[in-house]
C-alpha cells in the first residue's frame, strides 16, 4: 500500500500502487448498460447516483429511515465512499473522451487538465480512475483534491491565458460535482478557460462518451489505458495537490478582484476596494458563513472577506461536514439563520449569512431585519429570486455610477437571465434602461445568450438563473457566493463621495457620485425615502414585490409518464386553450390579465411561438399573462429537468397587478391551476 492522503484534511487521495480497474473487478455487459442507464447527460453536467453503500455503511444524517433495500442499492442520501466496478469504468470512459477532445482542440498530444472535487465522499474515488486515465493517455492531470467550482474556473481561465510552455498553462478542466444533488449523487462538469463546455461542445462529448461505451473495446480500452500510467508519475500528481491549489487560491483571489470591482485594471481595482474597506471601517459590518461541508471550506472567503475589514465567522467549515441538505434552499437555510441571530444578538455588526451548495457555486442569502419595537431582530431567510433580484440591482447601480463617475452616460446594457426567473428582474432593470434577455434554463445557455449580447455591443455584468440561485457576475462564467456576497456588502458599504468631476459635467448637481441604494431609490422615484441608516430588510422591501414559486418546493416538482415532452406540451396546449376559455373571467378579476403569449427557449433564446407549444421540444415553455395595457403581470413555465429525473413547473405573479387577494395567494392559486393542467395532459 502507498496510500497518499490529503494535508489539510486527512482525507485519503488514492493508493498509485492499487488501480481501480482490476482484472477481478470487471463489470459485465449487463452492469455497464445498467449503470449508464442512470446516468443524466446534459450541457449542466453529467450526474447519476454514483454511492454504493454496504449494509449498515453511513448515510446523510437528516435522512430518513429506508426500507430494506439490496445490498449494495445506490442510495442518494448515502456518505458511503464507495464506487461500484461498472461506474469506475464509466469515470474512465468520461476521461477518455475529454483527453480526445482537448488534444483535438488544442492541437498537443499532451493536454494539461485541471482535476478537482467538491467534497462528496465519492469525489476521491472517480477522481482516481479519472487521472490514471487522463495519465495513461498521456494527458497531464494536474490535481486540486477538493476545491470550490468558481475557485478551478477561476485557476482555469488564467491557465488558459498563459503561454503554451508556461508551468501553469491547462487546456481544459475536470470538475467532479453533483452540485446541489444529494451526497450520494455525482457527475463531472467539463470547460474550457474559465467555464463549462458550451452547448455545441457538450453536445459533441456527450455523443463521443455514449458511442465509447457501447463499444465492444471499452473495456480494454480502459485497461489499457490504466496500464499504462506510470505508478511513480501518478503518485506525484497526487503529492502535488497543495502546491496546485495553492496556484489556484492566488488566482482566484486575483480574479475576485475584478469580479467584484468591475475592472482589469489593478489601480482601479484597489481603489474600489479601498472604499469598500473604509466603509466597512467606519460602520462595522460582519457576515456568518454556514458552510454545510462544502468546497467552500477551503477555498478564499475568510481572508477575502477580512481584507476588505468585514467580519467573518463560518461553521459547519470542514469538508463532509454535512449538517443539512446540500440545496440551499428552505429549511437548508435554518442553521443559518439561527446562527446568525445568535451572532447577531452577541454582536449586531452581524448582518448577513451564507450558505453554498456543495460545490460552492451558489450561495443563498440570510439576513437580519430590524427589531420591532420592543422584540429581538429576527433573521430572514431570502428566496432565490429575491436574492438573485438584490444582486442585478447591486450591480445595475454600480454601472451607473461608474457612469456618473466618468461624466457620461449609462452604457447599453443588458442582464441575460434564464426562462425560469422571475419578471421582477424586468421591473428592476427597466429603472436603469438595462434589457432583459432569456434563454433556456442551465447555466451553459445563460452563459453563451451572454456573450452572443456582448458580440452585439451590449454590457452584459450579471447574468444568472434566478430561479437556481446565485449570480455569474462579468468577467466569471460561474455562480459565485462571494460575488452574492460582495453584492450585498457593495450596497450597503458604497455609499456617496466626490466624483472629483466638476458639476458641470452634469452628472451630479453637487459634484457628488450617489452610493448605490441611493442610486437605486433616486431611479425609480423614491429619492425622498433614503435613509443614512438603511439596513439590508430597507433594501429588501425596496425591491418589485412578486411571489414565485422555489424551484425546490414540492410543488415545484412533478412525476410525469410522458417521455415526449413536446407531445405532452401539444396536449397541455389543448388543455390550457379550454382552461382559458373557461377561467378567463377568474384572470381578469384576480390580475386583470386579459391576454396571453407563449413563449419557448431552446439554447441560448427565447422566442413566440403563438399556439404551437410543442415547439419547445425539451426546453422551456413559458406562457405570459398581460392586461388590457399590455402590462406583463404573471407567467406559468415549465420544462423537464436537465439533471434530475423530475419535471419542473413554476408560477410567478407581480404584487402591483393583484386586484382581488395577496400576491402570494395568486401565485398559490395559480401554480394549483398550471399543475392541473400539466397532470391532465401528461394522463391524456
Amino acid at each position: 500500500m502507498a496510500e497518499i492522503t490529503h494535508p489539510a484534511t486527512g482525507f485519503l487521495i488514492g493508493d498509485p500502487e492499487a488501480s481501480p480497474f482490476e482484472a477481478g473487478r470487471l463489470p459485465s455487459p449487463p452492469e455497464l448498460e445498467k449503470a449508464m442507464s442512470g446516468l443524466i447527460l446534459s450541457a449542466s453536467g453529467w450526474r447519476k447516483v454514483f454511492a454504493s453503500p454496504e449494509p449498515g455503511e453511513a448515510r446523510a444524517p437528516w435522512a430518513a429511515p429506508l426500507a430494506a433495500a439490496p445490498a449494495g442499492a445506490a442510495d442518494e442520501d448515502s456518505l458511503s465512499p464507495r464506487v461500484s466496478a461498472a461506474d469506475l469504468f464509466l469515470a474512465g470512459a468520461m476521461a477518455s473522451v475529454f483527453t480526445d477532445f482537448l488534444r483535438e482542440r488544442s492541437g498537443r498530444p499532451d493536454p494539461a487538465v485541471l482535476v478537482g472535487i467538491d467534497s462528496r465522499p465519492t469525489g476521491p474515488a472517480l477522481a482516481d480512475a479519472m487521472c490514471r486515465i487522463f495519465l495513461g493517455l498521456g494527458a497531464r492531470p494536474r490535481y486540486l483534491f477538493i476545491v470550490a467550482a468558481p475557485e478551478i474556473m477561476a485557476y482555469s481561465r488564467h491557465a488558459s491565458l498563459v503561454a503554451g510552455d508556461h508551468d501553469d498553462r491547462a487546456e481544459g478542466f475536470c470538475y467532479v460535482s453533483a452540485s446541489h444533488n444529494p451526497p450520494g449523487h455525482n457527475g463531472v462538469k467539463f470547460g474550457v478557460g474559465g467555464g463549462v463546455l458550451p452547448g455545441k461542445d457538450s453536445a459533441r462529448l456527450i455523443e463521443a462518451f455514449r458511442n465509447l461505451v457501447a463499444s465492444p473495446d471499452l473495456v480494454k480500452r480502459i485497461l489499457y489505458a490504466s496500464e499504462a500510467a506510470d505508478p511513480r508519475e501518478l503518485a506525484k500528481v497526487y503529492s502535488g495537490v497543495s502546491a496546485w491549489k495553492r496556484r489556484s487560491v492566488s488566482a482566484y483571489t486575483l480574479f475576485s478582484h475584478e469580479v467584484v470591482t468591475g475592472s482589469a485594471d489593478p489601480a482601479l481595482q484597489g481603489a474600489f476596494l479601498d472604499g469598500m474597506a473604509s466603509g466597512a471601517a467606519s460602520r462595522k459590518v460582519s457576515v456568518l458563513a454556514e458552510l454545510n461541508g462544502s468546497a467552500r471550506s477551503l477555498s478564499i472567503d475568510a481572508d477575502f472577506l477580512g481584507a476588505l475589514g468585514v467580519g467573518f465567522r463560518s461553521l459547519n467549515d470542514r469538508p463532509r461536514e454535512f449538517a443539512h441538505r446540500i440545496v440551499p434552499e428552505g429549511e437548508s437555510l435554518a442553521t443559518c439563520r439561527k446562527a446568525l441571530e445568535e451572532a447577531a444578538a452577541a454582536d449586531p455588526s452581524f448582518v448577513a449569512g451564507y450558505v453554498p451548495d456543495c460545490d460552492g457555486d451558489r450561495g443563498n442569502l440570510v439576513i437580519m431585519e430590524r427589531a420591532e419595537a420592543g422584540g429581538p431582530a429576527r433573521g430572514r431567510v431570502l428566496g432565490a429570486q429575491e436574492v438573485f433580484a438584490l444582486c442585478c440591482m447591486a450591480e445595475c447601480a454600480q454601472l451607473a455610477r461608474g457612469a456618473a463617475a466618468r461624466g457620461g452616460a449609462m452604457p447599453k446594457a443588458a442582464i441575460a437571465v434564464n426562462d425560469a426567473t422571475s419578471m421582477r428582474i424586468e421591473e428592476l432593470a427597466s429603472a436603469f434602461g438595462v434589457e432583459v434577455r432569456r434563454a433556456e434554463t442551465g447555466e451553459a445557455n445563460v452563459v453563451g445568450l451572454a456573450e452572443e449580447l456582448r458580440g452585439q455591443g451590449y454590457t452584459v455584468r450579471i447574468m444568472g438563473e434566478g430561479s437556481n440561485g446565485g449570480n455569474i457576475t462579468w468577467p466569471a462564467s460561474v455562480r459565485d457566493p462571494l460575488a452574492t456576497v460582495s453584492a450585498l456588502l457593495k450596497v450597503l458599504l458604497v455609499r456617496d463621495s466626490a466624483s472629483g468631476l466638476p458639476a458641470a459635467r452634469g452628472h451630479n448637481a453637487s459634484g457628488v457620485v450617489q452610493g448605490l441604494y441611493r442610486i437605486w431609490l433616486e431611479r425609480t422615484g423614491r429619492g425622498a425615502e433614503y435613509r443614512e441608516d438603511f439596513d439590508l430588510g430597507d433594501v429588501i422591501a425596496s425591491l418589485p414585490a412578486w411571489s414565485t414559486t422555489s424551484a425546490f418546493e414540492a410543488e415545484a416538482m412533478l412525476k410525469i409518464r410522458s417521455a415526449d415532452h413536446a407531445a405532452l406540451k401539444a396536449r397541455y396546449r389543448d388543455a390550457f386553450l379550454a382552461a382559458w376559455e373557461r377561467d378567463g373571467a377568474d384572470f381578469e378579476r384576480r390580475l386583470g390579465a386579459v391576454s396571453w403569449e407563449a413563449f419557448a427557449s431552446k439554447g441560448s433564446s427565447e422566442s413566440a411561438v403563438g399556439e404551437d407549444f410543442a415547439a419547445s421540444g425539451r426546453g422551456g415553455l413559458r406562457i405570459v399573462f398581460s392586461d388590457a395595457a399590455g402590462r406583463k403581470v404573471a407567467f406559468v413555465w415549465m420544462r423537464g429537468s436537465g439533471t434530475e429525473p423530475v419535471f419542473r413547473v413554476m408560477a410567478d405573479v407581480g404584487a402591483f397587478a393583484c386586484r382581488a387577494g395577496s400576491a402570494d395567494e395568486n401565485q398559490a392559486w395559480l401554480l394549483d391551476w398550471h399543475r392541473a393542467l400539466v397532470l391532465e395532459a401528461d394522463l391524456a
